[in-house]
């Protein structure tokens, strides 16, 4: 046989072991459990929001955190870290209109020595909360929109099923053509990388979370040390479910249905730097595993319709046969994700080109970072930010 054909049986082979033996990832029936019955009391809940420069989505998520049906206490605080398009103040007028949970806007100062942004806001948020004694803390970006049962059945699956974190995937906004093409293979992705079952076992096989909505429980928040023990992280999400791993936690990772994002990435240039900011982090800035990924990535997602394609063209049966079916079960493998993404199935047959950009995407994320401009987000860069230890 040629060698492409062995190239395209590799990958066969590859997608073979993904369908069966990567967690199932591909499925999305990962959802957040309800409990047997309610909690007989609820717990105090403070949510905490970082926000910097959020004024033009503010006014669709903000109402959402305060008009929440929620048995127990529960309180917002809105971090203002350090904006310039007046995200506090409209904080403070969107609650005198639409009141509601009670809203306090704080503010910390440009970050300490060691801090990222995001990090740096949650510290002062959560010091502002345990103030108030909660058993639960509400982590959540100023950009998603809850439904107005969110936290009422993120407490009731955390206390029903005693996990200390509790975490769902927010439903990203899909409108744009370049959102549909690029925004279904993010999450398909991430889920590829941890496999959702894989997290929500009592012995876990992976560890992650999503980092747009986390119900935390307080005192395992303090035994984990967070946010301190990641202070310097970038991938902030995934950091903080290893440190409260670490502390002996329980988590809980899953698809959203009443969790949204309504932060727009209309063009391309707006998705291509939310995923290369950090994508070079998430490779802990090794060239090596950089090149594998490169390398991985082709093979698994580029060849596929390379063999099929070029074994046509030249009569190679074995190369085209299992590049073709490579190619199928991939595109199978995606489909669930446009159905929950409400997406056309068509969509599927173009994953391998959304490959490819994710690929160009992670080497950009590699470039900046050799430039010396590291992760940039709403303004700040960081130089050599870090991720945490993988255990």
């Amino acid at each position: 046989m040629s060698t492409l054909a062995w190239i395209a049986i590799a990958a066969l082979a590859v997608w073979g072991w993904l369908l069966l033996g990567q967690g199932f990832f591909w499925r999305t029936d990962q959802r957040l459990p309800g409990p047997a019955a309610a909690p007989e009391s609820w717990p105090d809940v403070v949510v905490v929001v970082p926000a910097r420069d959020e004024a033009e989505v503010l006014p669709r998520s903000l109402p959402s955190l305060l008009g929440q049906d929620y048995p127990g206490r529960a309180e917002v605080i809105l971090v203002d870290d350090g904006s310039t398009d007046g995200t506090g103040r409209l904080a403070g007028e969107l609650a005198a209109r639409h009141g509601g949970l009670p809203l306090t806007v704080t503010s910390p100062g440009e970050p300490g020595p060691g801090w990222t942004g995001k990090l740096w806001a949650l510290r002062h948020g959560m010091a502002l909360a345990r103030a108030r004694g909660p058993a639960f803390l509400l982590l959540t970006d100023a950009d998603i929109a809850h439904g107005p049962d969110s936290l009422r059945l993120l407490v009731a699956a955390a206390t029903g099923h005693r996990l200390d974190l509790v975490s769902q995937m927010a439903r990203l906004r899909v409108a744009s053509g370049w959102e549909r093409l690029i925004v279904p293979a993010f999450v398909y992705f991430f889920c590829q990388l941890y496999p959702f079952r894989w997290i929500n076992r009592r012995r876990p096989l992976a560890t992650a979370a999503a980092g747009g909505c986390v119900l935390l429980r307080a005192e395992t928040a303090e035994r984990a040390r967070v946010p301190e023990s990641i202070r310097q992280a970038v991938i902030d999400d995934v950091s903080l479910a290893r440190a409260v791993r670490r502390a002996g936690g329980r988590l809980w990772l899953g698809l959203a249905e009443r969790v949204d994002s309504v932060r727009p990435y209309p063009g391309l240039t707006e998705l291509w730097r939310m995923v290369s900011r950090s994508a070079y982090a998430q490779l802990r800035h090794s060239p090596l595993v950089l090149a594998g990924t490169v390398a991985g990535l082709a093979l698994v997602y580029l060849a596929p319709p390379a063999a099929l394609f070029a074994g046509l063209l030249a009569g190679d049966a074995p190369a085209a046969w299992a590049g073709g079916l490579a190619w199928a079960v991939m595109a199978g493998t995606y489909l669930p994700m446009l159905r929950y993404y409400r997406q056309p199935p068509w969509l599927a047959p173009l994953l391998p080109f959304t490959a490819l950009l994710y690929l160009l995407m992670t080497v950009d994320s590699a470039v900046q970072h050799y430039r010396g401009r590291g992760a940039a987000w709403k303004g700040r860069t960081y130089a050599r930010p870090e991720t945490m230890p993988d255990r």
